[in-house]
């Protein structure tokens, strides 16, 4: 049955009576009213995520379960590069009327995996038609002590967690020929980019260990990203590329993987910076993550790569930004 022929309110209620529910002992107030209410943290954070069919996913391509997954999971990477725990999830998802309802359930059944694993709540939001699937999600979440991209000092090291470009190569594999099966590799690259894992468990214990003093997530690159963080906190970076964490699945397939860690984006790992002092007491966390130190935070503005003989030159960003 086609969306379409259900109609809005239909469409709603399958949303909220979705096998399993979506509640949290929190919520005063769900799914059905203008707004949801629940009882709310001294630290509250919010923040919202888009994908545009075309733009950011390719309808054809990805999976609806892993999508309604991925479209909850690059906004828990936000919260988690915050030090936070989610809460509280909404979403606004406009999409043709001649989808079928399968793919609706789909996309639900995997957003719910994602949201109970992280003991996030659905309470709400909003559905359209619209000639392309546009998914908006928000979510809520709580931290006694956030991490602000705007806290590195000259001095700091940089860490990664995971390893990088990753997610930028299984893209490419997509986008070739949409058959995976023909390339080594394409099991590991596919669901770092089809399926991303927000590192919620790190960046909540590097915030409530007071480890990290800046850190964001690797959305849109990791030479875009550390831009950030440079920018917010007025400072420079150095980098060793030799040192940035490439998988053997990305050796295997890319002749040039380091441009697709630097440049790639969609890894969804933490990219943060440490005192010098705290660094003993970050690497004991190298038993339990994968964690990976790749250069330090300079006085002024310029962001270099550094190689083994300590030539400098700089780093050209080139991470993803929409409307270029």
């Amino acid at each position: 049955m086609r969306l379409k022929d259900l109609g809005e309110r239909q469409v709603i209620r399958l949303i909220r009576r979705h096998p399993g529910g979506w509640g949290r002992g929190d919520v005063k107030l769900g799914i059905g009213d203008d707004t949801a209410v629940v009882r709310g943290p001294a630290n509250l954070l919010l923040t919202k995520d888009l994908l545009v069919e075309d733009y950011d996913f390719r309808a054809a391509l990805h999976p609806p379960r892993l999508l309604g997954r991925k479209a909850l999971n690059v906004n828990l990477s936000d919260i988690a590069a915050m030090g936070g725990r989610p809460l509280h999830a909404l979403v606004g998802l406009a999409v043709p009327g001649e989808t079928d309802r399968k793919w609706l359930l789909a996309f639900l059944g995997g957003f719910r995996e994602a949201a109970r694993a992280a003991g996030v709540s659905l309470v709400g939001g909003d559905i359209s038609a619209a000639r392309k699937i546009m998914i908006s999600v928000t979510v809520t979440g709580e931290t006694e002590t956030f991490v602000r991209r705007s806290g590195a000092r000259p001095g700091d090291l940089i860490f990664v967690s995971g390893t990088l470009g990753d997610a930028a190569a299984g893209l490419r594999i997509l986008e070739k020929d949409g058959r995976p099966g023909k390339v080594r590799a394409a099991g590991r690259l596919l669901g770092r980019f089809l399926d991303p894992e927000p590192r919620l468990e790190l960046g909540a214990l590097l915030a409530r260990r007071k480890l990290a003093s800046a850190m964001i997530d690797v959305s849109d690159g990791l030479s875009v990203d550390l831009a950030h963080i440079c920018e917010e906190s007025g400072a420079g970076a150095e980098i060793d590329p030799a040192r940035v964490p490439l998988s053997a699945a990305l050796r295997r397939f890319s002749k040039d993987p380091l441009t697709l860690a630097l440049d790639g984006g969609e890894d969804f790992e933490l990219l943060f910076t440490v005192r010098p002092r705290n660094a003993a007491r970050l690497r004991a966390l190298a038993e339990r993550f994968e964690i990976t130190e790749i250069g330090r935070i300079t006085a002024g503005k310029r962001i270099l790569a550094v190689d083994s003989a300590g030539r400098k030159k700089p780093l050209k960003i080139r991470g993803y930004e929409h409307f270029k």
